[in-house]
């Protein structure tokens, strides 16, 4: 097998070695979560030269960073609320991101926006939209376009013609955001930090009134560490005051987790070329095209119950069917659903009453000498509050810190990447594979696609498709156990693959032949395929019967039954760790 060398595999030799470095390494910077925005901290400090660890209690992404929208989105409807700031910011990250950091990730998407208003919506939403444009919106992707209602029905025949008077497209981006997340941090790992999941931060370590470093345990075998650094970043997104309470300090913020839930539905349940986004009495509904699926979203609500498994309830499906089946020709109806989602929003506390109108600005705190925190914010800036939180963290820092250069630091599969895309016929040629798989592996591993195939040299039968997941090739299951620091099914089933909403079946039918894929990778014997199996079939029969319940409670209880893959987490880290 052939590897090549200027990329990181984050696989189970990595992981033994980040165990060593942490009781022996003196780092600069310790990140404390694996969302998209610690990752994006790992990759700020590690290329102004800094010596990184980030460590994660579950899996890359396994929070708010897998369970979006899948929207890289310059936040259109922030416009409303007047935060043209984190508008223009994130319209210039989107752009940043679609062309230069992550093309092979981050894909232009082309929305409809139905008018159901005469005389003065269209000139309402045209000069929003001309705003959105001209603060960065059409650089790489065109500017809005104005429909007559057949127009917008020819591009959306699964409307109702009463549901809407024309129509304006824009353009906004949709992203994997899990594959996105996990490649930051693969791409930090690349340039010197240390990433380590199943990773609990248990306490704190403290010189008088200085923090100066974490206590971790490993959630897999119950091990113990302590990894000492200048400073402590706490980027745990809805997890920020529990983080917070364990380091005896009393924070300058406090979260707030709001749920959102999403519906998957086959592609062919809506006739239509574009997204479309429809508004509601709160908020916005997105109709988002991804793959052979449609994604529908979201709810807004409060959630104060489990934050490692928010749980979807039958009246947050029900809510999202009745609201778009207002505008469907043919309703969709519970059979047509093939997955649920349900995420938990970040957002700071004590600005509102409403959810939906909680600010999305972030917030960066330095709590206590050699600890700093940040919060709020929205997938789309992570890049920016990464950079926010590693200024603030300087003054931590005794050597010089020097600026940020994430903005022209790319991600791993970046480079190469529109090259390969031309070369497509030929690398299905010279792979032995159908060009539209070339196409699915560019779109999911960019450049890095050779190192992916490398691992099917000597075995050729990795080249067929999971049997009950025909989406997705088995030599990419054992990429993710080999270089993408998947250690369990739900890892693997759920976010390095997206199996686990795609398929009716949740995953459940494939689970025993990706364990056995795994196993030689991950060094489980019989009974921890067993294990694993049984495991992963019990949260998606807890997470199927959750989403039967009336109320968050029920939901909840049924939701949190089900047994944890990591069998040595705590939940809640007791004060006194």
């Amino acid at each position: 097998m052939t590897m090549k060398q200027d990329s990181q595999f984050l696989g189970p030799e990595q992981r033994r070695t980040a165990w060593e470095r942490f009781g022996k390494d003196h780092f600069d910077v310790v990140v404390v979560g694996g969302g998209v925005v610690g990752a994006g901290i790992a990759l700020d400090a590690a290329t102004r030269g800094l010596r990184v660890a980030l460590v994660e209690a579950r899996d890359l992404g396994s929070g708010t960073s897998s369970r979006s929208s899948k929207m890289f989105h310059g936040g259109l409807r922030y416009l409303e609320q007047l935060e043209l700031g984190l508008v223009r910011e994130a319209l210039r990250e989107r752009e940043l991101s679609l062309a230069t950091l992550a093309p092979h990730l981050v894909k232009p998407l082309r929305f409809l926006y139905p008018l159901t208003h005469r005389v003065w919506e269209r000139p309402y939403v045209a000069s929003g939209l001309v705003l959105y444009d001209t603060m960065g919106g059409a650089k790489s992707v065109p500017g809005q376009h104005h429909l007559s209602r057949n127009r917008a029905l020819r591009l959306a025949p699964g409307l109702k013609r009463d549901a809407l008077i024309g129509g304006v497209t824009y353009y906004d981006t949709v992203v994997d955001d899990a594959r996105h997340t996990m490649t930051v941090a693969r791409t930090a790992a690349h340039y010197g930090a240390v990433i380590r999941t199943s990773t609990q931060v248990v306490g704190f370590l403290r010189e008088a009134d200085r923090v100066v470093g974490v206590k971790v345990r490993d959630s897999e075998d119950g091990r113990n560490a302590e990894v000492r650094a200048h400073v402590v970043i706490n980027a745990t997104g809805v997890w920020t005051d529990e983080v917070q309470a364990l380091s005896r300090n009393r924070g300058r913020f406090h979260v707030r987790a709001s749920k959102g839930v999403h519906i998957v539905v086959p592609r062919d349940r809506i006739v239509s070329d574009a997204a479309i986004i429809l508004r509601t009495s709160t908020s916005v509904l997105f109709v988002i095209p991804w793959g052979a699926h449609w994604i529908i979203g979201t709810t807004d609500t409060d959630w104060n119950l489990d934050l490692a498994h928010p749980a979807a309830t039958k009246a947050d499906i029900d809510y999202l069917l009745a609201r778009v089946n207002e505008v469907l020709v043919t309703p969709l109806t519970p059979a047509d659903i093939d997955g649920v989602y349900a995420g938990l929003r970040p957002l700071l506390a004590g600005e509102s009453d409403s959810t939906s109108k909680l600010s999305r600005e972030h917030a960066v705190a330095r709590i206590a000498p050699g600890l700093v925190a940040i919060a709020g914010g929205k997938y789309t800036t992570y890049r920016v509050m990464a950079y926010d939180a590693v200024d603030e963290a300087a003054q931590d820092i005794p050597a010089r810190v020097s600026p940020s250069i994430t903005e022209k630091v790319p991600l791993l599969g970046a480079d190469g990447y529109f090259a390969l895309v031309n070369q497509t016929v030929h690398l299905a040629e010279s792979y032995g594979v159908h060009p539209y798989r070339v196409k699915h592996l560019l779109d999911r591993y960019g450049s890095l696609v050779d190192e992916v195939m490398a691992m099917a040299e000597d075995k050729p039968e990795l080249l067929q498709p999971i049997t009950d997941a025909p989406s997705y090739l088995q030599v990419e299951i054992v990429y993710a156990a080999a270089a993408e620091a998947a250690l369990h099914l739900d890892d693997i089933l759920a976010r390095r693959t997206r199996i686990s909403i795609e398929y009716s079946h949740r995953g459940a039918n494939c689970a025993e032949q990706v364990a056995h894929l795994v196993a030689p990778v991950l060094g489980w014997d019989d009974a921890e395929i067993d294990r694993e199996i049984t495991t992963y079939r019990a949260r998606v029969d807890a997470e199927i019967r959750s989403q039967t319940q009336p109320d968050d409670a029920s939901a909840d209880a049924l939701r949190i039954a089900a047994p944890e893959p990591r069998p040595e987490i705590l939940e809640p880290v007791p004060l006194d760790s």
